[in-house]
């Protein structure tokens, strides 16, 4: 029996989706959490599950931080990854953490009992839009990508995307970063002319398509 966790803020979406895996021969959700967290102190009590299915945007301790952490700690549970987002960005944002699938939040049951027996078969599920240069980083399982790809990011970067959609302030958003409001004004416009964008706003707007903070 493979055993499966379900970790998503939204239980209306969540409990339903825990139904359809259950009613898969061979698989059993033992673990329901509304976030990273509640998995770490599940998996405490409770054992680690074969595969782990993440929700990427949640409160107290989102997918991407609970991916980082089961990599850390778990590296032999396999982790998929659940969003609305579907970007190159992201994926190989998270193949970085050691995620072996990832799969939209409008996946069909069809394709979601594909997902799993692909992930626990061949190692790796990605969407099937996906690019064939995404399908190759998760069959082989590469760390490294090529410089210069405008669409990838250091945490760095991301991090300073993810406080301009806030109502900080850049020297507030300096000292979060513990850099100089100097720094952090040269990472920005070094983020302006790498993304071509032109203000905070297009920023924002920029971090909300590519699903780095929630819509």
């Amino acid at each position: 029996m493979t055993t499966v966790a379900l970790v998503d803020d939204h239980a209306i979406l969540r409990d339903p989706l825990a139904r359809v895996i259950d009613e898969f021969e061979g698989y059993k959700v033992t673990c329901l959490a509304g976030n990273g967290k509640e998995l770490v102190e599940h998996i405490g009590l409770c054992g680690v599950p074969d595969i782990v299915i993440l929700d990427l945007n949640m409160p107290v301790m989102d997918g991407y931080e609970t991916a980082i952490w089961l990599q850390k700690n778990h590296p032999r549970a396999i982790v998929m990854m659940l969003s609305a987002y579907d970007s190159e960005m992201i994926m190989v944002r998270l193949l970085r953490t050691g995620v072996k699938g990832f799969m939209r939040k409008d996946i069909s049951p069809a394709e979601l009992k594909k997902a799993l027996a692909e992930v626990r078969e061949k190692g790796f599920y990605y969407w099937g839009d996906s690019s064939n240069r995404l399908a190759n980083l998760f069959r082989e399982g590469v760390n490294e990508l090529p410089d210069g790809d405008k669409t990838l990011l250091t945490e760095k970067e991301i991090k300073l995307i993810q406080l301009c959609c806030s109502d900080m302030t850049y020297k507030a958003i300096a000292q979060a970063m513990q850099l100089s409001p100097r720094a952090v004004d040269g990472m920005r416009e070094a983020l302006f002319e790498k993304l071509d964008l032109k203000n905070r706003v297009g920023l924002a707007m920029y971090a909300m398509r590519q699903g780095l903070v929630p819509l």
